[in-house]
């Protein structure tokens, strides 16, 4: 990995909610980034800024291929971002087999290509809170092995981000590769697709319209929820902080709410006059609660979350109103 403080980085799933915000930080940061998605789920409009710099480069590839076939020539990176994924239940269902081979095999080959091509590339893997499944531990632990369904709804999701954290181990213990892998949990903030299906934007939109607010359920399943500014900045310093080699870390903020909470917090923020529509079936597999213990964030990357709920919300708030105008 180079020394100096510009890096050829790599973000896979550049185009998408967060790989479009890690791509903005590294720019930011002065290095030379390229970003593949082959947009299916991610939109290009979310890298319009990072096309205005010289520094970025995009490529519409599907990276389960191998990296030598969609790298521009001449770019070795130092730093790969593996972002490439479909992440809400919606999309992924919609989308399982292409789910599944870029988090299994997308993830072997780009691995693959650090050891034959760039050794002393860093590797900064995004798995999920979804590998705790519908967890019987609360708050998750990085020690907690979880609760999954392996034959589920959501398997084609879940399994294969655990399969990519196999895929991670073995590289790092078998092969030394730097790897470093983060559980990612509910995040929020401009970019969100607004027809990805989760809670965030369904409910901001129906708000904004005065449309019924759907309650799956009963409501008292729960969501801990991050604001991307501060997700961004914990990966970020996953991936430059040396002891973080070889380390699992979740990433995400205890804040945690109920959706009818969430709803009632979102109906209030964009002053609505929806009401909330109880009885809707819960989605398979959905689970009840969800709240990362980040101890292991705050002592070796020294991170916590800063950004509070509802300023965070309110930029979303912001964000929805100017897309859907």
């Amino acid at each position: 990995m180079q020394t100096d403080h510009k890096k050829r980085v790599l973000v896979t799933g550049a185009a998408g909610f967060l790989g479009s915000h890690l791509v903005d930080r590294m720019l930011v940061e002065g290095n030379e980034v390229v970003g593949i998605d082959n947009l299916i789920t991610g939109l290009e409009l979310n890298l319009e800024d990072a096309k205005k710099n010289n520094a970025f480069t995009f490529v519409n590839a599907d990276v389960i291929a191998p990296p030598e076939t969609y790298l521009p020539d001449g770019f070795t990176p130092d730093l790969i971002f593996h972002l490439a994924s479909p992440a809400s239940p919606p999309r992924y269902q919609q989308h399982p087999v292409e789910t599944y081979l870029v988090n299994s095999l997308g993830t072997h080959n780009l691995l693959q290509y650090i050891l034959s091509s760039t050794p002393e590339a860093r590797f900064v893997y995004a798995s999920t809170s979804e590998v705790y499944g519908d967890p019987k531990e609360h708050p998750q632990k990085e020690t907690y092995w979880g609760n999954v369904n392996p034959n589920g709804i959501r398997s084609c999701y879940d399994e294969s981000k655990r399969y990519g954290e196999m895929v991670c181990g073995v590289h790092n213990r078998d092969f030394d590769v730097d790897v470093r892998i983060m559980r990612i949990f509910n995040t929020y903030g401009p970019r969100m697709n607004p027809v990805d299906g989760r809670a965030i934007p369904n409910f901001v939109q129906w708000a904004l319209k005065n449309e019924p607010m759907q309650i799956y359920g009963d409501g008292s399943q729960t969501r801990s929820l991050c604001y991307v500014d501060d997700l961004i900045e914990g990966i970020t310093l996953l991936a430059t902080i040396d002891s973080a080699r070889g380390e699992t870390v979740n990433l995400g903020n205890p804040y945690e709410v109920t959706m009818l909470q969430l709803a009632e917090l979102i109906k209030k923020a964009t002053g609505s006059t929806s009401v909330l529509e109880h009885g809707h079936p819960m989605p398979g597999d959905d689970p009840t609660r969800r709240k990362p213990d980040i101890s292991k964030a705050k002592s070796l990357l020294n991170w916590e979350p800063k950004v509070s709920f509802e300023e965070g919300l309110g930029k979303t708030v912001e964000y929805f109103k100017q897309t859907m105008t």
